[in-house]
């Protein structure tokens, strides 16, 4: 590799994981007010999928009807500085930061400064990887739009996946008595990580039964409104994660719904899109650091297979996150 390429992961045309290519393309230079990393490793996101395969539909209206505009996929980061800007103070060469810019699964990619933190002093490159997407999602539902107070009750179905292991912790830090809803398998790394009370969805049904909660938290789709309805408090708060499912305008559908109802009932129905944030990478540098919260890693695949990573993260069964490493990591 010269000192002008990098190796990249190329998707030109929507499709499967097969279609995945590491090619060899210009590296980036700095600008006046830029930062550049020398890429460790990224964790890889329903959203990566999503731009992959062009579905649902409606996202081509904006990332381009037969082709993606998007060919380099990725957005969760971790690394080093290799080079700053004159006009950047913040970060020096060599200082590990993490962050969430698109473009990541490559040896290098190139930001400003509100794009990266630093690293969180206990975590790996790998571990620091895991945090952006699935963190600001978790912290903006429990926070935001949950508004979650200590003491209350919250209920976190798909409790074991990216969000799910990271809302466990942020709810448990806010205060709160936490029950997860996670497969057999899965109920010892939810009780692990915090969850007050664990139930296996293959033997409950927790819709049907006598608690009641004050937040729930639905990262997993599975679920009508009305079941939710049923063990939500009266005056409680349903947050629905994300998009919906289908490949046409279903991911849609059921957020608008929610929010109607919301419009004629006491119970709160929520449902949003996580925003990247500078402030929010920090607040969960510093929950990490205050030893409060730890990312979930379930596989961590090298560059070269990154084809068998995004299939693996498109069963829908991953424990926590998935890492692509890229050599050096």
């Amino acid at each position: 590799m010269s000192a002008t390429s990098m190796r990249a992961i190329i998707n030109d045309e929507y499709g499967s994981p097969a279609g995945l290519q590491l090619r060899q393309i210009d590296k980036p230079s700095v600008d006046e007010d830029g930062v550049l990393v020398r890429v460790r490793a990224v964790s890889i996101n329903p959203l990566d999928w999503h731009l992959m395969r062009g579905q649902p539909y409606v996202l081509r209206m904006t990332e381009g009807p037969r082709q993606p505009k998007t060919k380099i996929l990725g957005v969760d980061v971790a690394g080093e500085v290799e080079a700053v800007g004159p006009g950047v103070t913040e970060f020096q060469p060599g200082q590990e930061v993490f962050g969430h810019r698109g473009g990541s699964l490559a040896e290098y990619v190139h930001g400003q400064p509100k794009d990266f933190a630093p690293k969180p002093t206990r975590l790996t490159l790998e571990q620091a990887a895991a945090i952006p997407v699935a963190g600001f999602t978790a912290l903006q539902a429990v926070r935001d739009h949950a508004n979650l107070k200590p003491g209350q009750r919250v209920l976190i179905n798909g409790a074991s996946g990216g969000v799910g292991t990271f809302a466990v912790q942020i709810a448990k830090a806010f205060g709160a008595e936490v029950t997860g809803v996670c497969s057999t398998a899965n109920l010892e790394l939810v009780e692990s990580i915090g969850a007050d009370h664990v139930v296996d969805y293959t033997r409950v049904d927790f819709t049907r039964g006598g608690q009641r909660y004050d937040v729930i938290l639905d990262n997993a789709g599975n679920r009508a409104l009305s079941e939710y309805r049923r063990v939500l408090a009266g005056d409680g708060t349903l947050v629905l994660v994300g998009a919906g499912k289908g490949k046409w305008v279903g991911p849609v559908i059921r957020p608008l719904r929610a929010l109607v109802l919301s419009r004629f009932v006491r119970q709160q129905m929520r449902a949003f899109i996580a925003k990247s944030s500078k402030d929010d990478l920090v607040a969960l540098k510093e929950l990490i650091d205050a030893g409060r919260m730890t990312p979930v890693i379930d596989r961590v695949y090298p560059l070269t297979e990154i084809s068998d990573a995004m299939s693996y993260l498109e069963t829908g069964h991953a424990r926590g996150k998935v890492i692509v490493a890229v050599d050096g990591a």
